[in-house]
């Protein structure tokens, strides 16, 4: 839990890398995902890294039918495909870093009508991000997935990020549109401070502390904006973070409110910089109604699929701002994950 509480200075963040890559295409392009400018790899600086003894050789080609006006050109026009592996090598300073793979499942030039045999393993490092993955399996209708990753990069290293098509699969070939390497602050999502450090674990091992080290990556599954609009890239460029609204992911809200205070000056916590979120995470929300009685008879509830046999790190961020809640015990509320109690006395002001 993230509460926002006192009286801290806002101090924006700016990664020491920020780099965006434009998988097959050979010059800088600009992008109206965000503010940066993407910068091709067919151009020799990030060149991909390949095997002398691969059969074949990557290419660098572009999508038989163009994005539609609804997605962005860059990175999506444009693609690195190869039947072979073939690897990203790039120097990056030591910590955690998120990387961000944007794939546009169709037909590219040389590789027409075969999207169904792109089936490929992603290694990052020493972390396997993607298996025998399918970008257009998981594309669940979409035209674009982008698959976004926590990666801790060792002291000293040029970080290899290595595309295998599954050899399992006869002609099956890996291919990629975009890559993003950006630096995050150092105990956003992992814990370093400490060999104690964690966080509460619930299940068959509630009461113990799950560790997050370096030594982890993660998957990043949904990040929402509960409340209020959706919110792109260009709108958080700190980290370039996605967040969307939580409408989809709403099962029970009945009744519910939205309230909203865009005038509260907000304040921070040192344990919860002002990098946590963005601003308009905060001063959105959404609350049961004002009737006790009938609030006692039902959970405010959001329903995310997810894959089983994996742990998932659950974030709430949270800020106070409505003028009725004014001291501790004005709203104290329960909070349950996968059914299972993680707080019996929620209390913003109190934490």
């Amino acid at each position: 839990m993230a509460p926002v509480t006192a009286d801290f200075n806002v101090t924006p963040y700016h990664p020491i890398e920020n780099i965006a890559i434009d998988c097959g295409s050979s010059s800088p392009s600009a992008s109206f995902l965000d503010i940066r400018s993407w910068v091709g790899d067919d151009n020799g600086k990030f060149s991909p890294i390949e095997p002398q003894n691969n059969k074949y050789k990557s290419s660098a080609t572009k999508a038989v039918s163009p994005p539609p006006s609804s997605v962005d050109s860059v990175p999506y026009s444009t693609a690195r495909l190869s039947y072979s592996q073939f690897t990203y090598s790039i120097p990056l300073s030591p910590g955690p870093k998120f990387i961000r793979l944007h794939f546009y499942p169709t037909s590219y030039t040389g590789f027409d009508d075969r999207s169904k045999k792109a089936i490929f393993s992603v290694q990052a490092g020493t972390f396997t991000l993607l298996r025998n993955f399918s970008a257009l399996f998981h594309a669940q209708g979409e035209v674009t997935v982008v698959k976004e990753f926590c990666v801790n990069v060792d002291q000293g290293r040029r970080f290899n990020l290595t595309f295998t098509p599954t050899p399992e699969i006869t002609d099956s070939y890996a291919f990629i549109n975009g890559i993003e390497f950006v630096s995050m602050p150092t105990n956003l999502y992992y814990k370093l401070e400490s060999d104690d450090d964690g966080v509460p674990f619930l299940g068959q091992a509630q009461g113990s502390l799950y560790p997050l080290g370096n030594n982890t990556a993660l998957e990043m599954m949904y990040r929402i904006n509960v409340g209020g609009r959706e919110i792109s890239p260009e709108d958080e460029t700190q980290m370039f973070r996605s967040w969307l609204k939580d409408d989809a992911y709403l099962t029970i809200a009945k009744p519910s409110a939205l309230p909203v205070n865009e005038s509260i000056n907000l304040t921070f916590s040192s344990d919860t910089p002002s990098y946590s979120a963005p601003r308009e995470v905060y001063v959105t929300a959404r609350t049961m109604g004002a009737n006790k009685t009938q609030n006692e008879n039902y959970q405010l509830t959001w329903e995310f699929p997810v894959d089983s046999g994996f742990n998932y790190f659950v974030r709430l961020h949270f800020c106070e701002f409505q003028i009725e809640i004014t001291k501790e015990g004005n709203r104290v509320f329960e909070i349950l994950l996968a059914n299972t109690t993680a707080e019996t006395q929620a209390d913003v002001i109190s934490w």
